[in-house]
């Protein structure tokens, strides 16, 4: 009988020892939430390729590599990453850019253009996401020398 009781006695108090550990312990093994880091988030984008077109001709190809700036806090509420549209929205700006002319060379305001990519991109996504865009890298790339 003595070991009946005392068997029950181990019984009882490891079930209520797991059920203090499971009611107390809660907040012990949780997984803690990173702490969300308000701020600029930078992203680099690939390279573009925008092919220059003269006279109906393909003369070259201009290669930029740009890197913009995002408000972090907006970049994660939005369902669609905005890169795409600073892709999309660099293409069409200097594609349809007709003061690019690499048959007479002059200097390009670089500014007014990434202003107005920025801006243009802002206007697409409805909010001020994109506070600023850079240029890593620029060039042009004449059609003869680009390997078949």
């Amino acid at each position: 009988m003595r070991i009946l009781v005392t068997g029950l006695w181990i019984c009882g108090l490891t079930i209520l020892s797991c059920y203090g550990a499971v009611t107390w312990g809660e907040g012990l093994f949780a997984k803690k939430a990173e702490p969300y880091l308000e701020g600029l988030q930078y992203q680099k984008l690939p390279p573009i390729n925008v092919p220059m077109v003269v006279d109906g001709k393909v003369q070259g190809y201009i290669v930029a590599v740009l890197i913009f700036t995002a408000d972090a806090r907006l970049m994660h509420t939005l369902s669609v990453p905005p890169n795409a549209f600073v892709v999309d929205e660099t293409f069409r700006q200097i594609y349809t850019d007709p003061a690019i002319d690499f048959k007479r060379l002059s200097r390009y305001n670089v500014t007014q253009r990434l202003a107005e990519i920025r801006k243009q991109v802002n206007v697409r996504l409805g909010s001020d996401v994109v506070k600023d865009v850079l240029v890593e890298e620029f060039n042009f790339v004449a059609k003869r020398e680009v390997r078949s």
